[in-house]
C-alpha cells in the first residue's frame, strides 16, 4: 500500500511554489517574448517546448490531468489516465506533443489565465482533505492508496520531481 510522504497542506505549498516559479520566469513578458525561442531542459519523454509560451502550455495541460484525477478520485472514479494503456513512454510523448501544438494556437494571455485559473483549482483540491483523508485508502477510488499517495503518484515526474513539473524543465537561473 502506498502512503504518502507529504501532508495536503505540504502538497498544495509545494504546487503553489512550482507555479510561482514559471510565473516568475513569464510576468511583465509580451506575446512575442514569451514565444521567443527559451532554453527549457528536454524531459525525460523528450522535447517538445520551444519557448516560455509551450512550458506553460505543457505544465497546464499536465496540471489539469492531475485535477481530473483527483475529482475522479474523490468521486469515486479511477481517471483514464490511470489506465496502463496511457501510461507508456509513448502515450505520454504524444499527449505532451499534442498539448504542447494545442497551446501555440491559443494567445499567452488566455493560456496564462488558464494556467491561474488551474493552480487554483489544483490548490484547493489538496487542501480540502485532512491529514486522515489524505492517507485513507478509502479516498484513493481504487488507488493502490489514498488521494494522497495518487497525488503524489500522478505529480511526479516520470524522472521523480515531485509537485515540481515546472522546476524540472526551467534552466537554473545563474548567480
Amino acid at each position: 500500500m502506498r502512503t504518502p510522504t507529504t501532508t495536503p497542506a505540504q502538497a498544495a505549498g509545494m504546487i503553489r511554489r512550482d507555479q510561482e516559479l514559471l510565473l516568475s520566469r513569464i510576468d511583465g513578458r509580451t506575446e512575442d517574448e514569451l514565444r521567443a525561442p527559451y532554453d527549457v531542459h528536454d524531459g525525460p519523454l523528450g522535447h517538445f517546448c520551444d519557448s516560455l509560451h509551450d512550458l506553460v502550455a505543457h505544465v497546464l495541460m499536465w496540471d489539469e490531468i492531475n485535477l481530473a484525477v483527483l475529482q475522479d478520485a474523490r468521486a469515486g472514479r479511477l481517471h483514464w489516465s490511470l489506465d496502463p494503456r496511457w501510461e507508456t513512454a509513448e502515450i505520454g510523448s504524444a499527449l505532451n506533443l499534442g498539448g504542447v501544438e494545442a497551446g501555440r494556437r491559443i494567445p499567452s494571455e488566455l493560456i496564462l489565465h488558464r494556467f491561474r485559473s488551474v493552480g487554483d483549482a489544483l490548490v484547493a483540491e489538496l487542501t480540502q482533505y485532512d491529514e486522515a483523508a489524505w492517507a485513507d485508502p478509502a479516498t484513493g477510488a481504487g488507488f493502490d492508496g489514498g488521494i494522497g499517495a495518487l497525488a503524489e503518484y500522478v505529480s511526479t515526474t516520470p524522472d521523480g520531481m515531485l509537485f515540481a513539473h515546472a522546476a524540472r524543465h526551467l534552466q537554473p537561473v545563474s548567480a
